[in-house]
């Protein structure tokens, strides 16, 4: 089995306006996104974004069950989606 590693660096803003054009446009995909999270339990919508090496903007939410408050998160949705798209 081949292990594999992933690592992620992130910034910290204080405010949106600080961010570039393409993090700007990764915020406001999450936030679009978070709207159409299925919580019918807990009400709280939540959105995540990532930006492909190929330029293309995925993007993920989370997803409650009636065994709430057992659910998928929206990094994992998102991350399981490119996972299993994008090996």
């Amino acid at each position: 089995m081949k292990k594999i590693n992933h690592q992620f660096e992130y910034l910290k803003y204080d405010h949106l306006s600080e961010l570039d054009s393409e993090r700007k446009a990764l915020v406001e995909a999450a936030v679009k996104i978070a709207k159409t999270a299925y919580v019918p339990y807990s009400n709280f919508h939540v959105g995540a974004a990532v930006l492909l090496d190929d330029g293309r903007v995925i993007t993920g939410n989370n997803q409650e069950y009636a065994s709430y408050p057992v659910g998928i998160c929206a990094e994992r949705t998102l991350l399981s989606y490119v996972h299993a798209n994008f090996p």
